[in-house]
């Protein structure tokens, strides 16, 4: 309703401004060949100022044209991945459902905000009856050139150390998640079902789809060097981006625009045909039977 009295509002001012411009056209030019008309309004430039509102009402009208076009343009919108928690609680408030889709790296940060919710939901579920939560990260079991360790002249030299440390951090988030999932369950008041699988090659894209409405996208640093320690105590710089401080594209459906509705459904399917293509972890934990 809101947007319809803009837009109304906008045609009635858009066509005041015309019969004005117009107004103006007709009377300079009367002024310019009825002398009557001429001397009353006292002014020997009529032809100039008549020719001066054409112009201005030709131009008025591709000005609002190019106005019309960008404002229907979608425009780009950029967030940090810091950011992640408000949008977690706004997928979850006020639906019966929820669906969460993730593609990074461990997804750290989308696991903390997600634990956080599902723990509310066992004290508070209000209307929130079902949630999905689809995870795929990299396939730690085999060597990677991100992470690595950083070799000489910044060669990647694969380190299964770190490769394997990662792996029991998916482990341990999956596990968590499922323990959740498993309580939130025998409560009888929300059906979790919380899912990892594997991609192959390095984290190169962190993409967030919440809702099938909302698509966070950006790209990790994949040259972006850490130090940690290893199991010798020593330290070691790798390759090893940071997923916190990830810069996301942001497209909605609250948008409205054609654009962004095509950009939503491309990112929804690229992310169902490469979760149908992923494998499963063999650390995965079983469902609990229905």
């Amino acid at each position: 309703m809101g947007r319809r009295l803009h837009d109304y509002r906008e045609r009635i001012e858009s066509g005041v401004t015309r019969v004005l411009l117009l107004g103006i056209f007709a009377t300079g030019l009367v002024a310019q060949f009825v002398k009557p008309v001429g001397d009353a309004l006292q002014d020997k430039a009529f032809l100039g100022g008549a020719l001066l509102s054409l112009v201005g009402y030709v131009l008025y009208d591709a000005v609002r044209e190019l106005s019309g076009t960008l404002q229907t343009a979608p425009v780009a919108v950029a967030v940090n991945s810091s950011d992640l928690g408000r949008h977690v609680r706004e997928a979850f408030s006020g639906r019966e459902e929820v669906g969460i889709c993730f593609l990074g790296y461990t997804g750290e940060t989308l696991f903390l905000e997600l634990k956080h919710r599902l723990e509310r939901l066992l004290r508070e579920p209000g209307p929130t009856r079902k949630v999905t939560i689809s995870i795929l990260v990299p396939d730690f079991s085999v060597p990677m050139a991100v992470p690595a360790r950083v070799g000489p002249a910044g060669v990647p030299v694969d380190d299964p150390e770190f490769r394997r440390r990662l792996e029991l951090k998916c482990q341990d988030f999956e596990q968590q998640l499922s323990g959740l999932q498993a309580r939130l369950g025998a409560a009888g008041r929300v059906h979790v079902l919380c899912q990892y699988r594997q991609y192959q090659g390095i984290p190169r894209d962190k993409i967030c789809i919440f809702n099938g409405e909302l698509v966070f996208h950006g790209l990790y640093d994949v040259t972006a060097r850490q130090r940690h320690q290893g199991q010798d105590r020593q330290d070691r710089e790798l390759y090893d981006p940071e997923g916190y401080g990830t810069d996301l594209t942001v497209w909605s459906r609250k948008d409205g625009t054609e654009t962004t509705r095509v950009a939503i459904d491309t990112w929804v399917k690229h992310f169902q045909g490469l979760w149908l293509l992923a494998a499963q972890p063999s650390w995965r934990v079983p469902p609990p039977p229905a």
